[in-house]
């Protein structure tokens, strides 16, 4: 089963990016490439000349550097140097990179909690995970970290970094993050946890109307979305609902199966997402079954720059088949496949296979999906209704002409007025004009 690693190094936990440790599509655990799928520029003589100054170079770094190196650190640095160079997402997993990374897609692993990436030098923050440390110190995508325990991270690659923020659970690590909008940098204290990710989420916004966050792409999120659609139409009295909102904001991905499951819930019909690659079983394609949990209720997607890889796929998907309305603002723009191949001695290789393209042939790769409605985070600030007369306040004022109460103003209605129970989209500008949609839409329908 393929899967699309998530944008940057692991969830902090820190495994490196989802992906599973083999690819299963075809039935075939990828633990060596085909020969027959290699393409004739890999069959290419060696270049002697550049091994011979490989080789030169090493034997001056043992001769002459300034600590003795031995052969094993050596050949491991330049392993690490040769897929650091070819993209953000290649990759050797060491012993623990490997098994943590293995463990990831199972929803529980050990760390921040934080999705990572590099701009400029920098240590980049793509997405907090939901209900994790980095997510409940209030860590933003965006946000830039520039020194780890006070030291620096300009300079270091991801592999250094990622080491740095390892650490024991319960241990406590201390992050200078520069953020935008905020005129100085500033140092955020979190505690090493073991993370437990639920990457369903489900409740009942308003009546009628459905609201379900997916926080990662892990092996089971499809069937957990398929059980989320059910409970909510039970919520519903067992009715049909009017709407839902597919929140996908900072999910950074994930399983590329599950992302086709979680699509293939919302449509019946056609492609969802197919790869291209340069061997042969990178060439993959996956379209819907006739089934539609969803009921073809109306949808709203909501994405935004933390929204990766996997995220991507489903929000990609139901564009194109315009099965529902994107909103929010640009993702992240990982269009890319990694595929892990188990090597020797509990080590792996992860490794850039293919690009993904939607159905409709657009690649994401580096430009993301731009959503039908651009909606920006703000913040949300309730005025009070005003105490205005009304007709009703007015003594000696005739009553409704087809029957009914009065309906005067607050200040002249019996009793206190209830307090109103917090609901997400009270505070979440962007859920709220998701809903505000699918009510109009409701609307219009005749519902």
């Amino acid at each position: 089963m393929p899967h699309f690693s998530r944008p940057t190094s692991l969830a902090l936990a820190i495994a490196l990016l989802i992906a599973a440790p083999a690819l299963q599509a075809s039935g075939k655990v990828a633990e060596k490439i085909p020969a027959a799928a290699i393409s004739s520029d890999a069959n290419a003589p060696l270049p002697l000349e550049e091994l011979r100054t490989f080789a030169e170079i090493m034997d001056r770094i043992k001769a002459a550097y300034v600590e003795p190196v031995d052969d094993k650190t050596l050949l491991e640095n330049a392993i690490k140097g040769m897929l650091s160079n070819l993209d953000p997402h290649s990759a050797y997993l060491d012993p623990a990179d490997f098994a943590e990374l293995q463990q990831s897609t199972s929803g529980e692993f050990g760390g921040l909690g934080i999705e990572v990436g590099q701009e400029e030098g920098f240590l980049k923050v793509i997405s907090p995970i939901d209900d994790t440390p980095a997510s409940k110190a209030g860590i933003q995508p965006g946000d830039l970290i520039i020194k780890i325990d006070g030291q620096p991270t300009k300079g270091l690659n991801m592999t250094e970094s990622v080491d740095k923020m390892r650490g024991k659970i319960g241990s406590k690590i201390l992050l200078t993050i520069v953020r935008e909008g905020t005129p100085k940098p500033f140092d955020v204290e979190l505690e090493r946890a073991v993370i437990k990710v639920k990457s369903v989420k489900s409740q009942l916004l308003d009546e009628h109307y459905g609201y379900l966050r997916i926080s990662q792409f892990q092996v089971n999120t499809g069937s957990e979305v398929g059980n989320a659609l059910a409970q909510l139409k039970k919520q519903n009295d067992g009715t049909k609902l009017r709407g839902i909102i597919l929140d996908l904001r900072n999910n950074p991905g994930g399983v590329l199966q599950a992302a086709v499951e979680v699509t293939d819930h919302f449509l019946s019909k056609g492609l969802i997402v197919y790869t291209k690659g340069r061997i042969a079983n990178s060439e993959l394609r996956f379209s819907a079954d006739a089934a539609d949990a969803s009921g073809g209720v109306p949808l709203v997607v909501l994405i935004n720059g933390g929204s990766a890889s996997a995220s991507e796929i489903v929000a990609g998907a139901l564009q194109d088949h315009k099965r529902g309305v994107v909103m929010g603002t640009d993702s992240f723009g990982k269009g890319s496949v990694q595929t892990v191949l188990p090597l020797n001695n509990e080590r792996g290789l992860k490794l850039t296979t293919a690009l993904y393209f939607t159905p409709n042939g657009r690649s994401i790769q580096a430009q993301g999906i731009v959503p039908d409605i651009l909606v920006r985070r703000a913040k949300i600030t309730s005025e009070q209704d005003s105490e205005n007369f009304k007709e009703a306040d007015l003594a000696g004022h005739l009553g409704n002409g087809n029957g009914g109460a009065d309906k005067p103003s607050i200040s002249k209605g019996k009793g206190k007025t209830a307090v109103a129970v917090p609901r997400p989209q009270d505070d979440d500008f962007q859920l709220s004009q998701a809903l505000s949609l699918l009510k109009g839409l409701s609307v219009t329908r005749g519902e």
